[in-house]
This record gives structure tokens, sequence and C-alpha cells, in this order.
């Protein structure tokens, strides 16, 4: 790590402590090779991966910034930007496309009132397009916060997705 690298100033003792639990289930020469789970971390804690927190995961890790970055960009778990309480990415590849998967991602946008890649007014929902989510033959198909898979999403449940997450209640106030 550089002289002026201080990931202390940028996470906490605790967010350290887990990095630190990663790091540990590889040799010592690959360190590297916790970056996915640092910037999990990162994601759990901040709610998405900013060029600080990128720097200071790379400054941890012993590895090029551009390194972390291009982690960061490759994989649309990671959100570079805020994003709503719930972030929806909805599979718009070839076999979903055949399947109603932009028809989808187009009804949300206007259910929503909101482009591909905006957030709802109230902030509370993000909507993405994403590549293949591995669930073609259950197409269209979509994400919710990254863990959720909902499949055959008619124009009907779209909408009862849409007004359930309206209606949970939020647990941060």
């Amino acid at each position: 790590m550089s002289e002026s690298a201080q990931p202390s100033a940028v996470f906490s003792s605790a967010t350290l402590e887990r990095f630190a639990f990663e790091v540990a289930k590889y040799p010592a020469d690959q360190k590297p090779s916790a970056v996915i789970a640092c910037l999990s971390i990162v994601q759990q804690e901040q709610g998405y991966v900013s060029a600080e927190t990128e720097k200071g995961v790379a400054d941890y890790l012993g590895m090029p910034p551009i390194a972390v970055h291009e982690v960061t960009t490759f994989y649309n778990m990671y959100n570079q930007r805020p994003v709503g309480r719930f972030k929806i990415n909805v599979c718009t590849n070839l076999p979903c496309q055949l399947r109603d998967g932009q028809r989808a991602l187009e009804h949300l946008c206007r259910k929503l009132g909101i482009e591909q890649g905006g957030t709802t007014a109230d902030g509370l929902i993000t909507l993405q397009q994403s590549e293949c989510l591995g669930a073609c033959a259950d197409a269209p198909v979509l994400l919710v916060n990254d863990r959720t898979m909902c499949s055959f999403m008619s124009h009907e449940r779209l909408d009862a997705l849409v007004d359930v997450l309206h209606s949970q209640p939020d647990e941060s106030r």
C-alpha cells in the first residue's frame, strides 16, 4: 500500500475487519482475489460503490484502482451511484427479447414514470436493463435487489410487483 493510501479513512474498522476476513481466505500473495467480496461489502454497507471506495478497496488490496473499477463496471450488481430502495433489473438479452423482455421494461418505465436507468421521484425504485439472468425459459425475467428472481412477468404480474414494492414498510425510518 502506498504512503498516501489510507483505506481506514474511507472505511470503518468494522468494514476493514470484514475485508480482512475475506482476504484471509486466499494465499497471502493473492490478496486481490478478494476484490469481489470487498466490493460486495461496500455495496451492502453503503448502497453503492463510489470512486472513492473503489480507490480504498484498491489501496487495501494493493492493486491498481483501474483494476477495481473494471470489476465494478463489469458486473451490474454493483451500483456506481445511489439507487432506489428497490433496484429492478429486467433482462433484455435476445432470448428474453424474443419473449417480451423489452416490452416488460418499457411497461415498467411507463408505469413508474421513469426512463430506463432512472429512479422514481420518491427514491423507491430504480429500473435498469440487464444482460442474461440465466433463466431464459422463464422469460421475461427480472431481478429485484440483485437477489430475488421473478419469472414469467406479464404486464399484470409487473403491476402486482410494483404494488407489493410500494406497500413494503421502510425499515430505515
